[in-house]
């Protein structure tokens, strides 16, 4: 529903329809968005329309940015770590196992 008001307002009607739901859980669900404050409903006559209010989206949006570069930095880091250890142990030579002998049993050939 958001994705479509990004696009301009829409009615109750119109953000319903792409989805099975009926007009009131799709009402129901537009008063959680607009409790929220992610949109703003306008009442025209019996048309419910409703726009996106992108303030708190943004807000949204920020923080998570600064989160997404934090761990980005720290996965980053971890997979350097993680390629110097592959490559340190491709560069270390098998292990000294001794060669394993074969022995005939008394009377084998």
């Amino acid at each position: 529903m958001l994705r479509d008001l990004a696009g301009g307002e829409r009615t109750v009607s119109q953000l319903a329809e792409p989805f099975a739901i009926s007009l009131a859980a799709a009402s129901k669900h537009i008063k959680v968005l607009e409790n929220a404050g992610l949109i703003r409903r306008e009442v025209r006559g019996r048309t419910h329309l409703c726009r996106l209010d992108p303030g708190p989206l943004a807000s949204a949006h920020e923080w998570l940015s600064f989160y997404e570069r934090f761990w980005s930095s720290r996965l980053d880091m971890l997979e350097q770590l993680l390629r110097a250890e592959d490559a340190s142990k491709s560069k270390k030579p098998e292990s000294n196992k001794p060669a394993s002998k074969s022995r005939s049993r008394k009377g084998e050939k």
